[in-house]
């Protein structure tokens, strides 16, 4: 179990708490998984087929990592400075695989700053099944519970806090809130915002995260000791830009000082714009409603899309590899009056035939 999953990020920036399962699972397509996933099988039981972006698609990921940078910068010291004034010595815990990039600028930065070494790992935690309990059992032989921070990329409607709050009621002393780059949900204090902004690494899967899968979990694969697995995506090595992202942001990083406020903000807020808009377009099922950039472009991705909401003043440059995504895939665009958001995939409701 302690041989660690390989990935395109240097060893020295993470360790990777996952089983290689490469070449034990065939990917599908989403016109094939998402029937499986309404009528019962879970999601983590099997992998996406990767999108293959086109031409038109990485021009937009390649703008959005020109514009926003700097103001992923910025939220990547001030996330820094509010992990490192809560836990003196913080051991990151990053939820495979989002919020890998985010755990390891945010380790660069503090070892930067403050001349300390950040312990950093990638753990999976799947809504519906729970944290990798064979990873937190790695991590709390090596760490005080104390001194683990877990790390996301952004957060949606909050389905992933909520598991990490239901797991960690097994580990006594480990914090549960997550630190994340944008915390459009309102859930966390950990964030550089709550503004719904265009995180670059949310435009692209695996070639920006390290060349790995999402994570996986069955019982024919995984056994009780394993780590929760991921497939390495070798074939990709040529078109990889995990640091690609993360070098275009840490080269607008400054590590000045930085006056930490108190942000306003009303918690769960977010939850419940979600729920206002399943009831809006009489929706039963609240996972199949995406609100957020980044999880707006991850239903355009990797899942059967019914509608995007675009929110009525959204900047076009935060929505337009969304609106590019959605123009490729025939999905329909629509204005609506978001608050917190400023994106909002619905997902096709298409259970399978019985």
């Amino acid at each position: 179990m302690d041989k660690f999953m390989r990935s395109s990020y240097d060893e020295k920036d993470v360790t990777v708490l996952l089983k290689d399962i490469t070449g034990m699972v065939e990917p599908l397509p989403a016109e094939k998984r998402e029937p499986l996933i309404q009528s019962g099988v879970h999601y983590c039981e099997m992998l996406p087929l990767e999108y293959d972006p086109s031409p038109d698609y990485i021009r937009e990921y390649e703008n959005a990592l020109k514009r926003f940078s700097g103001i992923t910068a910025r939220c990547i010291a001030e996330v820094s400075e509010r992990i490192i004034r809560d836990k003196k010595a913080p051991v990151l815990v990053s939820l495979a695989r989002a919020g890998l990039p985010a755990g390891i600028m945010i380790k660069h930065y503090l070892e930067k700053k403050y001349g300390i070494d950040i312990p950093h790992y990638a753990v999976s935690i799947i809504r519906g099944r729970g944290i990798d309990k064979n990873a937190m059992r790695y991590i709390l032989r090596r760490h005080s519970p104390e001194s683990l921070q877990f790390v996301d990329g952004w957060t949606g409607k909050g389905a992933i806090q909520n598991q990490v709050n239901e797991a960690m009621v097994d580990y006594n002393g480990v914090d549960p809130r997550i630190a994340v780059i944008s915390d459009p949900a309102c859930i966390t204090p950990f964030c550089g915002t709550h503004e719904d902004f265009l995180i670059a690494s949310s435009c692209l899967n695996s070639v920006v995260s390290g060349l790995m899968s999402r994570t996986f979990l069955r019982s024919d694969i995984i056994g009780e000791n394993d780590f929760h697995g991921a497939a390495y995506y070798k074939e990709l090595e040529p078109y990889d830009r995990s640091y690609e992202y993360i070098n275009a942001v840490e080269a607008c990083m400054g590590y000045g000082d930085i006056a930490l406020e108190a942000k306003a903000f009303v918690y769960g807020s977010g939850r419940s714009e979600t729920a206002e808009v399943a009831r809006a377009f009489g929706i039963a099922d609240i996972n199949l409603v995406k609100p957020g950039i980044g999880e707006t472009t991850r239903v355009l991705l990797r899942r059967v899309p019914y509608m995007v909401l675009i929110a009525e003043d959204a900047p076009h440059e935060y929505v337009a590899h969304i609106i590019e995504l959605a123009r490729e895939k025939g999905v329909p665009v629509k204005k609506y009056p978001l608050k917190c958001y400023r994106a909002c995939g619905i997902i096709k409701n298409m259970p399978a035939d019985t």
